[in-house]
């Protein structure tokens, strides 16, 4: 029963540490050690670097929000981990797509990849995203029902 009390809870826990773990790894991968671009790509590499810094350290508040709301619904025994998990996925293809569409296309504030062919990794950024983002609403969608649903559904096994 907690679960349900707690579904919403278990979809932003999953959402927060969705953003911040692509965040994370867009960052750490990416940024640094790829050294393909920086967050803000429209001034000097010191700039480029402090964006880097104040990215990474909203990735870093996003994920322990995120494990902080994990770990209460741990201890209140209300972890509903395929909600979970559909947050996860909706946060981390949201996060994604926001990165390939807004940041990289219609702000450029940087984009994936300096080369002549960038169609190729935006295509591949953003189907990625977009499938992350159908994966968690799949699982979002199957996590949607009531307690009393969920009674009737046991009653008929």
């Amino acid at each position: 029963m907690s679960r349900f009390v707690y579904s919403n809870r278990n979809l932003w826990s999953g959402i927060l540490f969705g953003i911040g773990l692509v965040a994370f790894i867009d960052e750490t991968f990416f940024h640094q050690l790829l050294r393909w671009h920086h967050f803000y790509d429209k001034s000097t590499t010191d700039v480029g670097l402090i964006s880097d810094g104040l990215f990474h350290a909203f990735s870093w508040f996003a994920t322990i929000g995120g494990l902080f709301m994990y770990a209460d619904l741990r201890r209140r025994n209300a972890i509903w981990l395929p909600r979970w998990w559909g947050g996860l996925f909706l946060g981390a293809g949201s996060f994604q797509l926001y990165d390939g569409l807004i940041q990289h296309k219609l702000m450029g504030i940087h984009q994936i990849r300096y080369v002549e062919n960038v169609i190729f990794y935006d295509l591949v950024w953003n189907i990625l995203a977009a499938l992350m983002i159908l994966i968690g609403l799949s699982l979002i969608y199957r996590t949607r029902s009531s307690p009393s649903s969920e009674k009737a559904h046991s009653y008929e096994h």
